[in-house]
């Protein structure tokens, strides 16, 4: 089959959800390993996919060669070039229907995701809201190759990570930022978390991007020996690789829980504007390891790029830091025990 020509697959941005396409293109690799990929995304994307020796990786510039209309036609004959015979539009967005419409109209087979807009509206509505598990996003991925005659099983692949550690510590990565403040449990709350598991002996390390993100990172390490930051100290390569040595994430509904769930280590997930029902819950994690508050509210947007229309932020400034830190260490307790066992 792999004759035909490549798959071109793709997915531009945001982190997270490109980080989520790296475990499902792992395993339509693991189904059909004769079959010959081509990715498409941004460049600071490549180290998802390295693993990969059937997949090529291409370079997606927006704000350069492939800027505007007649920076994606260029884009559309390079591509040509490269034999693609099926498209997986795993993004579903503007730049990526134009893509598709243009290998359509050469006979090209062409999938777009279904992200199933209508039911998150149901799902995040003021009024008659549906609070209803949703398909998860790595599930309609794989259906996008399923609908192109890839059909393939999706397999939870989460355990605990078999590290050597010094003096038997505990390592807890921590992702405690996200794009969008809706997402965000409050910085006093969260310092008030890393404070007492470290106090219990576990060593955390901070992950994040942004030089604000550092700057609150910092103050947090300085305040106990237990705490490191390693915000804007490593490359995604080496960032991976370290989350790969870790007992536990914790993390926001962002980038860092996506990250951890790539690397099979197990995620405690903290929720507030957004919910696990809208199928972006990390890669074979528990939705019984996510903590959030029931709230009528909730879940008030699918990105949390929404204000809080009740203006207290109730599901973030309600949540007691207690919870978080009874999650983790039990989390860490019942790893432990696996490991042993």
């Amino acid at each position: 089959m792999g004759d035909r020509g490549k798959i071109l697959i793709i997915r531009f941005s945001a982190m997270g959800d490109v980080a989520m396409t790296a475990p499902v293109i792992k395993q339509f690799c693991e189904a059909y390993p004769e079959e010959k990929l081509l990715i498409l995304s941004r460049t600071a994307f490549q180290p998802f996919f390295k693993a990969l020796p059937q997949l090529q990786f291409l370079s997606f510039d927006p704000k350069g060669r492939h800027k505007g209309f007649l920076g994606l036609l260029g884009l559309f004959f390079e591509l040509r070039k490269l034999g693609v015979y099926k498209v997986a539009d795993l993004h579903n967005n503007l730049r990526s229907k134009v893509l598709c419409l243009l290998f359509f109209l050469t006979g090209v087979t062409t999938v777009s995701v279904d992200k199933g807009r209508a039911e998150k509206k149901r799902l995040t509505s003021k009024e008659n809201k549906e609070l209803l598990p949703l398909k998860l996003t790595v599930q309609r991925y794989a259906e996008v190759f399923e609908h192109l005659g890839f059909p393939f099983l999706l397999e939870n692949r989460i355990s605990p990570a078999l590290w050597e550690k010094p003096g038997n510590e505990q390592w807890v990565g921590v992702s405690p930022f996200a794009q969008h403040q809706q997402k965000v449990y409050p910085l006093y709350k969260m310092e008030r978390v890393l404070l007492e598991l470290a106090q219990k002996g576990y060593r955390l390390f901070i992950f994040g991007g942004t030089e604000n993100e550092a700057q609150s990172a910092a103050i947090w390490e300085a305040q106990h020996p237990n705490i490191t930051s390693l915000v804007k100290k490593m490359t995604l390569v080496e960032e991976l690789e370290f989350i790969a040595k870790l007992d536990l994430m914790l993390s926001m509904d962002s980038s860092g829980m996506h990250l951890a769930s790539l690397k099979n280590i197990p995620v405690v997930s903290v929720w507030g504007a957004t919910h696990p029902f809208a199928g972006f819950l990390g890669f074979g994690q528990s939705i019984n390891d996510a903590v959030q508050l029931d709230l009528y509210c909730r879940p008030c947007s699918v990105y949390g790029n929404v204000p809080c229309y009740r203006g207290d932020f109730a599901c973030m400034n309600n949540l007691p830091e207690q919870t978080v830190i009874n999650k983790v260490i039990d989390k860490l307790r019942n790893h432990e025990t696996a490991v042993i066992s």
